[in-house]
């Protein structure tokens, strides 16, 4: 079992920055891949990042390439996601969520988190 809590949401300006935490329990942790995904009111949820247990494979969505790192620190149980050159079509609810296979596909994951509010906006 892995609990997962994501934190570090909130309100920014068109090109800041904010920087997602995702916090996890359970000691078999570092062996979970861990993705991001987000959805924004009215539409589907959407995949952002992805990367694997030990950091070497990381995936993005074409949308947030270049802007978007996603890293992970096993010794801390925890997994991030540095967002720049924020947009207002960022605004969304972001999710991390862990599984032991690769994927981009948000229904192969097996554990999710609460989401943390994101609002890009002047």
């Amino acid at each position: 079992q892995v609990q997962l809590v994501e934190s570090g949401g909130g309100l920014v300006q068109p090109g800041g920055s904010l920087r997602l935490s995702c916090a996890a329990s359970g000691r078999t942790f570092s062996t979970y891949v861990v993705g991001w995904f987000r959805q924004a009111p009215g539409k589907e949820r959407e995949f952002v990042a992805t990367i694997g247990w030990n950091s070497g494979r990381t995936y993005y969505a074409d949308s947030v390439k270049g802007r978007f790192t996603i890293s992970r620190e096993n010794a801390k149980n925890t997994v991030y996601l540095q967002m720049n050159s924020l947009k207002p079509e960022d605004t969304a609810v972001y999710y991390c969520a862990a599984d032991r296979t690769y994927s981009t596909y948000g229904a192969r994951y097996d554990y999710w988190g609460q989401g943390t509010q994101v609002t890009v906006s002047s």
